[in-house]
């Protein structure tokens, strides 16, 4: 990867789920930049080239987090994303890996273990 920081998009519409992995992140030494939701997840995708990992969400109003995956993926296949669910039921994992993203958690997520796989997937 490129040396000095990383920077990670947390596409996320609840406020209180985005400042809580916002703090994670940033205290893990990460550049946070923010999406409210899917449509915008795409549009600062394309502002902003040097979003290293994506923090997604999977349910967000506009656009949903399965439907941004596949239209970033379409812009930036080797960008890897991390879906993030409030409820993982059987095939969910499916859909996800489906859409494109490369990994996910269920929420509420635990900060240690978020922070090993964005470090593990941003080499």
């Amino acid at each position: 990867g490129k040396p000095g920081k990383k920077t990670i998009m947390i596409a996320e519409d609840d406020k209180n789920n985005y400042l809580f992995l916002k703090t994670v992140t940033e205290k893990a030494g990460f550049i946070v930049v923010h999406a409210q939701n899917g449509t915008d997840a795409v549009e600062l995708c394309r502002q902003h080239p040097e979003v290293d990992l994506i923090l997604m969400d999977v349910k967000m109003p506009v656009m949903n987090g399965l439907e941004a995956t596949a239209k970033i993926k379409a812009l930036r296949p080797t960008l890897p994303i991390i879906a993030l669910t409030a409820y993982a039921q059987i095939g969910d994992r499916e859909k996800m890996l489906r859409a494109g993203c490369d990994n996910y958690l269920a929420k509420p997520v635990k900060g240690k273990v978020l922070i090993e796989m964005i470090k593990n997937m941003t080499p």
